[in-house]
């Protein structure tokens, strides 16, 4: 019989937590969803633990935060218009086990009808045994780049903007859109950009051939990252690096953040080297993944294109256009940890910490903070999943050891 913890404190003993930018050896505390200060337990409210989970001395890290997946498991957020409800419901559900406790479902270039039925069913909505937490869309296109679509259909490609109303007009609604890619150098585009950010939407800048001038100008108005780098872009070059100057660039507000997809394929590992060298602080690692993410090889739809699934790549029918991930997070993570040479807290809030400052989350996601958001996993020194919890309870488990504690206390 599973228990009412409702007020109850769930002290995690034999662990060690990543905090404050190390993994310390120490307890972990949380009560209805929240974690707690044990100093702020013992010496002001006087109370002791109801619960007390043996973690294994497996490792505490904050749940992942994903902020760019076009599906997986069979389903395409942008094609499957007819079933977008289940498609929302069994990618939520399937992340669960790659340690992801909140993503942002991204829509691809598509038709605006297809806009107006998708986007209702993807607005924020809370995690728990059913799935991760929908943080709210990521729109990546139409207002892109012909000349750098990548796997995106060119006969929806808008390459001007007129206003604002042009894009709502598009969408049908902002309202519950986290992040937007466009390309910058759009007619309109820079005039329409500080009102987009007004909306609380993170600006990104992809699918471009931006020079570094205009990546600048994007940021000094508002843009905050950059979507997939070095992927559907103008390449470095010497006498203008381009959007990826923005990685060093001193006329920018604040530091950009950049998305990797740190899949083996995307990026070479020198490459990778490169940008976690230059930039360590922003990097925000996503999957990009797609319908065929848990799927075995064959041909899938990628928004209103068909996609030949290999082994580890995913490319447009007939072509040697790469068209998203076929990686899961935690897979992105070990494989960063390895390309880049970084260590293990770094490779760990390059998917928590990062992807929650974009959103500006910080204070809520992403971190094992006190008062923050009891999202987290377990995770074994090879940066394997062993269990998921949201919300302080326990939604994927993947280990013997936990599975038998979990269910001796009626925690699962």
């Amino acid at each position: 019989m599973v228990l009412d913890f409702t007020g109850r404190i769930i002290q995690f003993i034999n662990c060690r937590i990543l905090y404050k930018g190390e993994l310390i050896k120490e307890d972990f505390w949380v009560r209805d969803g929240i974690i707690l200060n044990p100093e702020k337990v013992f010496y002001t409210e006087r109370e002791a633990a109801h619960l007390k989970i043996d973690c294994k001395n497996l490792i505490i890290s904050p749940g992942f935060i994903d902020v760019q997946i076009n599906g997986g498991f069979g389903f395409d957020f942008s094609s499957d218009v007819s079933r977008i409800e289940e498609a929302r419901s069994v990618v939520s559900k399937e992340l669960l086990q790659h340690g992801v406790t909140s993503y942002c479902p991204t829509i691809v270039t598509s038709p605006p009808e297809v806009y107006k039925q998708v986007l209702p069913y993807l607005k924020p909505r809370s995690g728990g045994k059913h799935g991760a937490e929908i943080l709210g869309a990521h729109l990546e296109g139409p207002f892109i780049s012909k000349e750098k679509k990548g796997a995106h259909d060119i006969n929806y490609i808008k390459s001007e903007v007129e206003s604002l109303t042009t894009i709502e007009d598009v969408y049908g609604s902002l309202d519950d859109v986290s992040i937007i890619t466009v390309a910058p150098e759009l007619s309109g585009m820079m005039e329409v950009l500080p009102k987009l950010v007004k909306k609380n939407i993170s600006v990104s800048i992809g699918h471009s051939v931006s020079d570094v001038v205009k990546a600048e100008t994007a940021f000094q108005n508002g843009a905050s990252f950059i979507t997939h780098l070095f992927n559907a872009m103008l390449p470095f070059h010497h006498r203008d690096p381009g959007i990826v100057g923005l990685l060093t660039s001193a006329l920018i507000p604040k530091s950009a953040f950049y998305g990797m997809i740190a899949d083996g394929i995307h990026t070479h590992p020198t490459s990778l080297r490169i940008a976690y060298r230059t930039h360590p602080k922003g990097i925000v690692l996503v999957t990009d993944a797609i319908v065929a993410l848990g799927l075995p090889p064959g041909i899938h739809k990628l928004g209103t294109m068909d996609v030949e699934i290999f082994d580890k790549d995913a490319r447009i029918l007939g072509t040697n256009t790469l068209a998203g991930s076929i990686c899961s997070m935690d897979n992105c993570v070990r494989h960063f940890k390895k390309g880049a040479g970084c260590t293990t807290v770094e490779a760990l809030e390059a998917a928590t910490l990062h992807p929650a400052q974009l959103l500006g989350i910080e204070t809520e996601k992403g971190t094992l903070d006190y008062n923050s958001a009891a999202d987290f996993i377990f995770l074994s020194d090879d940066l394997r999943v062993q269990a998921t919890f949201i919300a302080g309870l326990p939604v994927y488990v993947n280990n013997d050891e936990v599975q038998r504690e979990l269910s001796e206390k009626n925690y699962l």
